[in-house]
């Protein structure tokens, strides 16, 4: 028998799967993903909204808090709806274009949000090292700048995979066994050599993200160092809670993402639904528990939020 001839194909519409062997439990889990990708986004406007409206909170960390709610929601907002639209309706379809597009805004708001709590880190330690300079070192202007290079790091960082995908051959299979479009699903349903895909789908990104950890582990170790220097007890602990929130968020963030990239390189032996259901968490909880471990450590958000909702009671 003579071997397919794949040249003559080149799929331009790919099938969503969904979570492979669940097919019969998607409404069952459609539920609780609807319920946090609700509060997620519920959780993230008011905080934008909260951090714009109230004037004492135009500080450097809450105009960082407001640009990471902003990219949780394109995070989230990039994959969980397709995911839902396959759970109710069966909407499997999605065209060559809208899988870059989805694989793209999701890769480009990991790298931000990576930058963007490097930021928050940087942040914390300018605050608690060098206290009377802190106005000074990160004024708006500084704060400008540092979200502009954030940004472009990350769109220079992902935008060549688009590239990198558009000149592959799709010519064997259609079928993505996923909820959503990502780098490598995509790139390995393709009939031609993937490496250069490999390489940097693997190095370029990971090192980036790699180095904003190392960076705010040390940003952290010297932020330990003066905090343990301080003369009372009472000042240490103010300038340890200070940081709980954002080493809350930063642990949320890396730990589960990290434990998703290497269990999809190398964990073979774990089973296909346990892998994409990892993944689906991954762009649901951090950006749901965000607003919320904020919103409860930080004084101002409570207070702005329960003024919000107790004045909208009084006109009812």
């Amino acid at each position: 028998m003579s071997a397919p001839n794949y040249s003559t194909v080149n799929y331009d519409m790919f099938v969503l799967t969904g979570i492979p062997g669940l097919k019969e439990r998607h409404m069952w889990i459609s539920i609780p993903f609807f319920l946090m990708y609700l509060v997620a986004v519920l959780g993230n406007v008011i905080l934008i909204c909260v951090v714009a409206v109230e004037r004492s909170l135009h500080e450097p960390m809450y105009l960082f808090l407001s640009c990471l709610a902003f990219w949780d929601l394109i995070l989230s907002t990039s994959t969980v709806p397709k995911a839902l639209s396959i759970f109710w309706f069966d909407d499997v379809n999605i065209s060559f274009g809208g899988c870059v597009t989805q694989l793209f805004f999701m890769h480009f708001a990991f790298v931000v949000e990576s930058g963007i709590l490097l930021a928050m880190a940087f942040d914390r330690y300018v605050a608690i090292c060098y206290p009377l300079r802190y106005t000074t070192i990160l004024s708006l202007g500084v704060i400008g700048k540092i979200g502009s290079v954030v940004v472009l790091r990350g769109f220079a960082t992902v935008f060549p995979i688009v590239f990198l995908v558009k000149r592959l051959p799709f010519c064997r299979t259609n079928i993505i066994a996923h909820t959503f479009c990502e780098h490598m699903g995509l790139a390995k349903l393709a009939c031609a050599d993937i490496t250069i895909n490999i390489w940097y789908g693997i190095s370029v990104p990971l090192l980036s993200v790699m180095l904003d950890m190392v960076t705010i582990v040390i940003s952290y170790m010297l932020i330990l160092q003066a905090v343990f220097r301080l003369p009372s007890q009472d000042a240490r602990l103010k300038a340890l809670s200070t940081c709980g929130s954002h080493v809350c968020v930063i642990l949320m963030f890396y730990v589960p993402g990290v434990f998703t990239v290497f269990a999809q390189r190398f964990g073979r032996k774990i089973p296909k639904h346990v892998h994409i259901l990892l993944a689906n968490l991954y762009v649901l909880v951090p950006p749901m528990m965000n607003p919320i471990i904020y919103g409860v450590k930080t004084k101002q958000i409570r207070e702005r939020v329960a003024l919000a909702f107790s004045s909208k009671g009084k006109c009812c």
